[in-house]
């Protein structure tokens, strides 16, 4: 015979079931066998509701969490983060090799252009224009010398420190790997348990009891271990990153702050080797304008 439980009919929103044709309904209230019930709802309807408080229409306080539960969810949140943790200093460590490469190769280009403008033939017509590039060429060689040292001392202060901070993860997800062969071992061995422990007591049961709960205890005492060991460190871990971190970064500052210091140094120096004439940007681009007009003008560029 199924099981029959009684109920009134005015659900909480949160446990309420759909209806559909296979519940018998009265007035006020439904009687629904185990195996009419929508398989679906079966199982958060008996979370609410029981035949001591159909009455009522009250709810079931849930169950607490059993310590193995709390355990659970706390190294689950704390192996977020160094998930997270570890996301993000790979990423770092990619884009800081892509500043460093794209700084070197800003340098290199600039130094190129200035070897370009040496060479073209204004320079052995007009000593002014040579003077000018050879000014440049100086200080672009200059600031390729002092960006190679500030990316060199970025590659050491920061980017192989975090290649190296890197290179702890796999690691930790190995023991993390290793904790989780724990648990479902000990799971395994107790349902195991649980099965010899939900039979009739006789001698034969008793004995595989025993023979199971001794095959547990080595089981659960080495997944506690190794859970109490990730618990504890994982947390030391994710907060010594910024002891680690702090001194690279400060070493970045440094080295920005010095090479543009140097870069000021030195495109200052060549403004007063080329600017002779002390004109301001507006004067400049009316003269670069009256020059390109009269370009302009000669017949052979008119237009037709």
């Amino acid at each position: 015979m199924a099981l029959v439980w009684q109920y009134r009919t005015s659900f909480p929103a949160s446990c309420a079931p759909p209806p559909t044709k296979e519940w018998v309904r009265t007035s006020q209230t439904s009687i629904v066998t185990e195996c009419e019930l929508p398989p679906r709802w079966f199982k958060p309807l008996f979370k609410c509701w029981s035949p001591q408080n159909h009455r009522t229409g009250s709810l079931l306080p849930l169950k607490p969490d059993s310590p193995e539960q709390a355990d659970e969810r706390d190294f689950e949140r704390e192996y977020e983060k160094l998930q997270k943790l570890e996301d993000q200093t790979k990423k770092l460590h990619k884009d800081m090799k892509k500043s460093t490469e794209a700084d070197l190769a800003m340098s290199k280009a600039a130094v190129k252009i200035s070897a370009d403008l040496l060479s073209n033939p204004l320079c052995e017509q007009d000593q002014a224009f040579l003077e000018s590039m050879t000014a440049l060429d100086t200080a672009m060689k200059r600031m390729d010398s002092f960006n190679q040292e500030k990316v060199n001392q970025i590659q050491k202060t920061v980017i192989d420190p975090l290649k190296k901070y890197s290179g702890i993860f796999p690691s930790l997800n190995m023991a993390v790997k290793r904790r989780e062969q724990a648990l479902q071992d000990y799971k395994r061995l107790q349902a195991k348990v649980e099965k010899y422990e939900d039979k009739d007591k006789t001698g034969p049961v008793m004995v595989k009891l025993h023979q199971a709960k001794e095959e547990l205890r080595p089981v659960r005492e080495d997944f506690e271990a190794k859970n109490k060991q990730l618990l504890d460190e994982m947390p030391k871990f994710y907060h010594s990153r910024i002891d680690y971190f702090q001194p690279s970064f400060e070493a970045l500052i440094r080295a920005q702050v010095v090479y543009f210091t140097e870069m000021y140094n030195i495109f200052s120096d060549l403004t007063e080797q080329i600017d002779q004439a002390g004109l301001t940007d507006e004067q400049r681009e009316k003269e670069t304008e009256a020059k390109l007009n009269e370009l302009r003008a000669l017949s052979i560029v008119a237009d037709d």
